[in-house]
């Protein structure tokens, strides 16, 4: 039985980027001594209390880490937003692993969360490998490393089209200030309507941490900066970054469960099944009457992913 009334506990975590030190938020869920961590990481303008419903599902089998990524929820803004790229949360999550020190490590990434747990595999392959070439360099161990051992990818692939890149931008940097909470529901279920049908219940639970009270009025919980760094990526950057995202994805060891809303503009077919011929330990779920992206939060969305972690 899952205990609906679990409720995690919120911790952070100090990292760095070039601009100077930051703070990361994030919530867990389990025992805390578990060394079986399962981190969940959310989309572009979301956060990690996205994860509640599976978090709480999977709670007594792992300890459940979900951040607020940079920039968004309960985490510090960078001084700097042009530094709001994959790398820099690449290079966070390595400080949140060390703080966790995960014996076994699965990942379960919505859409941005995805390409972070991509990247943060192919740096830890590559990290290994050097790692074993310079045996004696005074480093830890290859075995001492983390691996992920099970790998989620939720709406999201090497590939990402970039129509659908345009039409997330369109509203990243949009200002988000209203005078009542049910506004900002309403607003968030018109730029939302590709996650597919919601009882009003669940659609303030994903507005509850999205729009938090200040000063009386409900307003975007994530820094609108991130727009800034979106609009400076070049045609030639996100050619190069798709070829890096395919080397990580090819270089995985571990089970892949790819997730896929039927009416994804971002992850296509075509992508996915490209994705499974390239990597025999892949599988795929395709949601009915979604597109992007699938919030895990219903019983016909949990189940898979939750049989899949668990087996």
């Amino acid at each position: 039985m899952v205990d609906a009334s679990l409720e995690p506990r919120l911790d952070f975590v100090t990292c760095a980027s070039p601009a100077g030190l930051h703070r990361m938020a994030y919530w867990e869920w389990g025992d805390p001594a578990n060394d079986q961590v399962l981190v969940c990481v959310h989309g572009l303008t979301r956060s990690g209390r996205d994860f509640d419903t599976l978090a709480r599902r999977l709670a007594g089998r792992y300890r459940v880490v979900c951040p607020d990524v940079v920039g968004r929820g309960r985490s510090d803004w960078l001084a700097n937003p042009a530094f709001y790229t994959v790398p820099q949360y690449v290079s966070d999550m390595v400080t949140l692993l060390a703080r966790l020190k995960p014996a076994r490590l699965a990942w379960v990434g919505t859409s941005m969360g995805g390409l972070i747990g991509l990247a943060l595999s192919g740096a830890a392959v590559f990290a290994r490998a050097m790692l074993a070439m310079r045996p004696h360099a005074g480093m830890l161990p290859p075995e001492q490393g983390f691996r992920l051992e099970k790998l989620v990818l939720n709406d999201v692939g090497p590939r990402l089209e970039t129509g659908a890149l345009a039409r997330i931008g369109q509203y990243v940097g949009e200002p988000g200030e209203f005078a009542t909470f049910e506004e900002a529901v309403a607003t968030m279920r018109a730029n939302s309507a590709t996650f597919g049908p919601h009882t009003d219940a669940q659609w303030a639970e994903l507005a509850r941490y999205l729009y938090p009270e200040q000063g009386g009025k409900w307003v975007k919980h994530y820094d609108l900066a991130l727009s800034q760094a979106l609009a400076a990526q070049t045609p030639e950057e996100l050619a190069a970054g798709e070829q890096i995202l395919w080397r990580s994805y090819d270089s995985l060891e571990c089970p892949v469960l790819i997730v896929r809303g039927a009416q994804s503009d971002l992850l296509t077919r075509a992508t996915v099944e490209e994705m499974l011929k390239r990597n025999p330990r892949a599988q795929a779920h395709e949601v009915q009457g979604v597109g992007h992206a699938p919030t895990l939060m219903s019983d016909e969305q949990v189940n898979p992913v939750a049989a899949f972690l668990l087996s």
